[in-house]
């Protein structure tokens, strides 16, 4: 009744304006209910770490329970360098709302990600890729899926 498919390795992501650098883990994720009405779900844990300002997050991705619970949960903290003690607690959907709970008290709304503006993503004609680029690797693949 579902897949599973776990992401091995990590992916950087640069902030130009900042010249910082992102190491991030990815989570699982699953096929779920695929001979009824599917759905997809993310599920395990992630890192998220600069190794200029040492700031750090650890973050999990619940998947839910068989009976009851609710789907798309995530939790994470984040900590400023060489602390133990995370400075600010987030929990609430992936892809809803997510709160966030500082160690000073103040809570807040962290992101709301159905309010969020669509961005069109820029990618590079298949001509212009390598060979072992995504979209290049993979576009018979894809090209037949579709």
């Amino acid at each position: 009744m579902s897949i599973g498919v776990h992401n091995i390795g990590q992916g950087c992501v640069t902030c130009l304006d900042y010249d910082e650098h992102y190491i991030l883990t990815f989570p699982n994720g699953y096929g779920r209910s695929i001979l009824t009405v599917p759905w997809i779900e993310l599920g395990g844990e992630c890192s998220i770490n600069c190794s200029k300002t040492g700031y750090n997050a650890s973050i999990v991705f619940h998947t839910k329970p068989f009976y009851g619970g609710k789907k798309h949960r995530i939790t994470a903290e984040i900590f400023s360098p060489s602390d133990k003690k995370p400075f600010c607690s987030i929990e609430g959907e992936w892809n809803g709302v997510m709160y966030a709970k500082y160690s000073t008290g103040e809570n807040t709304v962290f992101i709301d990600t159905k309010k969020m503006p669509t961005i069109k993503k820029k990618v590079r004609k298949l001509e212009d890729q390598d060979d072992f680029e995504s979209r290049c690797l993979w576009k018979d693949v894809t090209y037949n899926l579709k």
